[in-house]
């Protein structure tokens, strides 16, 4: 059974979606992604990600430790890795720019 959540908590998921994420049966891990990107859209821009993503934690990860959420606010606090490029022309090398202005078109 899941405890009421602290007044702290609610106010950093004033929409309840964490709330009702650990209390869906079944949820599975992509599931608890887009609910964690719908949090994460709908928060303020000077809000402090880092401390309520602890303070989440600490309220469900005990009770929850193998829920897929758990991990989503696990991965959310450990900032996750930068994607790396992958290609594109910006990845292949150029060569440097010669003058434009003369030579072309037989243009001096």
């Amino acid at each position: 059974m899941m405890t009421k959540p602290s007044a702290e908590t609610a106010s950093l998921d004033p929409k309840g979606l964490f709330r009702e994420a650990y209390r869906i049966e079944g949820l599975d891990a992509s599931q608890c992604r887009s609910i964690f990107l719908d949090w994460a859209l709908s928060a303020p821009m000077d809000f402090d990600t880092d401390a309520a993503l602890s303070t989440l934690l600490a309220q469900y990860g005990p009770q929850f430790p193998d829920h897929p959420m758990t991990q989503v606010l696990r991965d959310g606090l450990s900032g996750g890795a930068r994607p790396k490029r992958r290609g594109g022309w910006r990845s292949r090398p150029r060569e440097p720019l010669t003058d434009l202005g003369s030579g072309q078109n037989g243009e001096s």
